[in-house]
């Protein structure tokens, strides 16, 4: 099993996930926070295309997150999982039979991919975060979250690899432009994880088999990468330097679980 991030920030969040047996690959693309021609040369640089996605999971109805998916998934008869709750944010559209119910515990068989949907506490109307396993590696998806309750903790133990949200770095959230109702709203307790609080994370989630932890959504106004680098590298007792970091634009390399 791999995966690779297509671009991690407010502009626009979507990550593939694969994984292979003797009988092909399946492709799972989670969130699609991109116009369509956008995802489609994002794609292009890893050497696929929008018809070699077997299924759409979104996370939440943010803009960042759901974007093109309903155009996506009708064009190319694509099916998209999705919360109940998620479904009626985005206003309840015609998904011409390709909307499928997900939900928290609810174990999803997709082909050579296992996923495990789990709650978080985000200030959206049902959002999900996710556990995908080809059956002997899990990646754990976490990108958008107030704070990591004992619930996320379970959900995400003993991961091989995490795409972790590392939001804003609070002293710069402080300093920042933002009105006084959004900082509050970024740092609070349905907001966005903080450095501090993603690394605190990253150690309880630390174990012989955590290979790859990628930081991701970093803020462009409140976040560095050499400052993510740092905190995630001092948590899981590693070079800074080879921490892999998402790009709101280049996103990743393919990275195997």
């Amino acid at each position: 099993m791999r995966f690779r991030n297509l671009g991690s920030g407010s502009s626009g969040n979507a990550t593939i996930v694969e994984a292979s047996s003797g009988c092909g690959s399946t492709r799972l693309l989670v969130d699609c926070g991109l116009g369509v021609r956008q995802l489609e040369q994002r794609l292009a640089r890893c050497g696929l295309a929008s018809s070699d996605i077997d299924a759409i999971f979104i996370t939440h109805e943010h803009a960042d997150h759901i974007g093109c998916a309903r155009s996506l998934a009708l064009r190319g008869r694509i099916p998209v999982w999705m919360s109940p709750g998620t479904y009626a944010a985005i206003g309840s559209p015609d998904m011409e039979g390709l909307l499928r119910e997900a939900g928290d515990g609810t174990a999803i068989a997709l082909q050579d991919l296992s996923l495990l949907p789990f709650t978080v506490p985000h200030d959206a109307r049902e959002p999900l975060q996710l556990r995908c396993s080809d059956g002997d590696r899990t990646l754990g998806i976490l990108t958008d979250l107030g704070h990591a309750t004992a619930h996320v903790l379970k959900s995400l133990r003993q991961c091989h690899a995490l795409l972790l949200e590392f939001n804003h770095d609070s002293d710069l959230l402080a300093r920042s432009s933002y009105h006084p109702s959004l900082k509050k709203r970024v740092g609070g307790k349905y907001g966005h994880l903080s450095n501090d609080a993603a690394a605190s994370l990253a150690t309880a989630l630390d174990h012989a088999g955590l290979a790859t932890v990628v930081a991701a959504h970093l803020s462009r106004q409140n976040n560095l990468p050499e400052l993510v680098r740092v905190a995630l590298g001092h948590a899981l007792n590693r070079e800074p330097a080879s921490i892999p970091v998402a790009d709101p634009v280049t996103g990743t390399d393919w990275l195997t679980v």
